[in-house]
């Protein structure tokens, strides 16, 4: 209790307690790591679910520290309580050394706190300027300053390297830019303790990298950064220290040398996991999925030729903005196409809406669950059978028997985690939320299953299994297109890579090609001999 309510003065005896003489100047030039921030004893539950259980550590200035965990381990709880996003049952914070109550988010801004959320929270039909200072807008006699809001919007923006006027409306961008935009946020309200609830989720490989400069410069300047992601990789270049919670309790904690991919997962999990099941390459069958001339909405002048084979996992790879999203979307006929065709198992569709795609034996696990792939008010087993709903229904009336033991196969054969089929899917954790997705499209049987993103904010166990579902519906014959901005599981699970740039494909790698220089190769633009 000593140790934690006063470490001033343990750096005082620590010092004095050699018997020899230190002025005040010295004192304070031998504890330039002061705690910023102590959590202590703090719990949080909510109906039927105990979310955290006397949660302590502490931060010190100029320190990333990560906070790691499997999807419910009490993360983003934990995080939230510091924000002052909700309000903990029990528990000690201290600012400074300050015992504080953070009652609203207000309250954490003001102790210096800034909160960058998992999901994005911007209004997107404001523009970015307006986003970045929204209720702190720079104002005399009442009047917003304009020109102000928009130069000093251009600084954020170029410290995370996002080339965007500060008057584009947010709706405009895609979820990548939207997350730096978010970022950009949190550092306009110059917080001395960031919070980044899995900030990397939808960047690309370049749009990480100046994160992480980002990152490393806030350090270098004092500014103290509680850090979660799920990618391991990116915690081994950036923590100072790591925290591990398993079910909402700490299990573990990981100074800078003992970081390493093996012993953060055997906190996480209790267990040894491998990062990646052994390659076992599938023989490919017949062209399931033919692509000849097609032109995407969002990219009409650009022409895009492929097939992908049964039995195959073909990854599609490139930055934010390089047409991924757009092409599934057109594949599955969210956005139909300009031009072209699409050929489902050599028989020329029109595939015009996502109806007659599914009716073809397509399905399509989008970007962003929460917005495109849940009904989030709904059960779980209301969601796994949304795509059959008109199968289920009886004289207009859903066929309820049948939905219970459509969820009941899905459950067991996703592993989803829950109390019940008819637990509301918002309680459930992403990694549960991501299986209830992938769950619904499963059940329509599809023959060519088209993935974006599929192992988005997950943990690593979750993304094992969906890594092991992948390969067995490969080896079941189903046809895998799946986009992924982890360079690491394009490589690890693909067969080959399709790789685009600005709208068209610009490149194709086999097994044997794959690397992440070759991928970024013809990511950027360059050929594929440039390599």
């Amino acid at each position: 209790m000593f140790r934690r309510t006063f470490p001033a003065f343990r750096c005082f005896f620590s010092i004095f307690g050699t018997k020899k003489l230190v002025s005040i100047a010295t004192f304070g030039s031998l504890c330039p790591m002061a705690e910023v921030l102590e959590v202590e004893d703090i719990s949080k539950s909510f109906p039927g679910v105990r979310a955290l259980h006397q949660v302590s550590f502490s931060l010190q200035k100029g320190e990333v520290v990560a906070v790691l965990g499997e999807n419910g381990a009490g993360k983003s709880t934990l995080m939230k309580i510091l924000a002052g996003v909700q309000r903990p049952d029990g528990g000690t914070i201290r600012v400074d050394g300050a015992r504080k109550e953070i009652r609203s988010v207000a309250e954490g801004l003001s102790l210096g706190i800034a909160l960058i959320h998992q999901e994005l929270t911007l209004a997107p039909n404001l523009s970015i300027a307006a986003n970045l200072f929204l209720g702190r807008e720079p104002r005399t006699f009442g009047l917003i300053h304009e020109r102000e809001i928009h130069q000093r919007s251009e600084e954020y923006l170029n410290r995370v390297g996002l080339d965007v006027p500060p008057a584009t409306l947010v709706g405009d961008l895609t979820i990548g830019r939207q997350q730096l935009v978010e970022i950009a946020k949190a550092l306009s309200t110059n917080a001395r303790i960031l919070i980044m609830d899995d900030p990397t989720s939808s960047l690309s490989l370049q749009e990480t990298e100046r994160l992480f400069e980002v990152v490393k410069e806030l350090r270098e300047r004092g500014i103290s950064i509680l850090y979660i992601s799920h990618r391991l990789s990116e915690v081994i270049e950036l923590a100072d220290r790591v925290i591990v919670l398993r079910d909402g309790e700490n299990v573990g904690t990981l100074e800078r040398e003992e970081i390493t991919y093996e012993r953060m997962v055997g906190l996480m999990v209790g267990r040894d996991l491998a990062r990646f099941s052994a390659y076992a390459p599938q023989v490919p069958g017949a062209a399931v999925l033919t692509v000849r001339g097609l032109r995407t909405p969002a990219h009409p002048v650009h022409e895009i030729d492929f097939e992908i084979c049964a039995g195959e996992i073909v990854g599609l790879a490139g930055l934010v903005g390089a047409g991924r999203t757009e092409l599934l979307a057109t594949l599955f006929g969210v956005t139909p196409a300009v031009h072209g065709r699409i050929a489902v198992n050599g028989e020329i569709l029109p595939i015009r809406n996502p109806t007659t795609a599914i009716a073809a034996g397509i399905a399509l696990v989008p970007e962003d669950r929460k917005q495109q792939g849940l009904l989030l008010g709904m059960a779980v087993a209301e969601n796994l059978s949304l795509a059959l709903i008109s199968q289920e229904q009886r004289l207009g009336f859903i066929h309820f028997d049948a939905e219970q033991r459509l969820s009941t196969e899905m459950m067991e054969k996703m592993n989803i985690k829950t109390p019940s089929s008819r637990q509301i899917v918002r309680y459930l954790s992403g990694g549960n939320q991501q299986k209830v997705v992938i769950g619904k499209w499963l059940a329509t049987k599809p023959t060519i299953l088209l993935l974006d993103e599929p192992t988005r904010g997950i943990d690593v166990v979750a993304k094992q299994e969906i890594y092991a579902l992948m390969e067995g519906l490969a080896a079941a014959g189903v046809a895998i297109l799946f986009a992924s901005s982890e360079m690491e599981e394009v490589i690890g699970l693909s067969d080959r890579v399709l790789v685009m740039h600005e709208g068209r494909l610009s490149g194709e790698l086999s097994r044997e090609e794959l690397s992440e220089e070759a991928i970024m190769t013809l990511a950027t633009g360059r050929s594929k001999s440039a390599a």
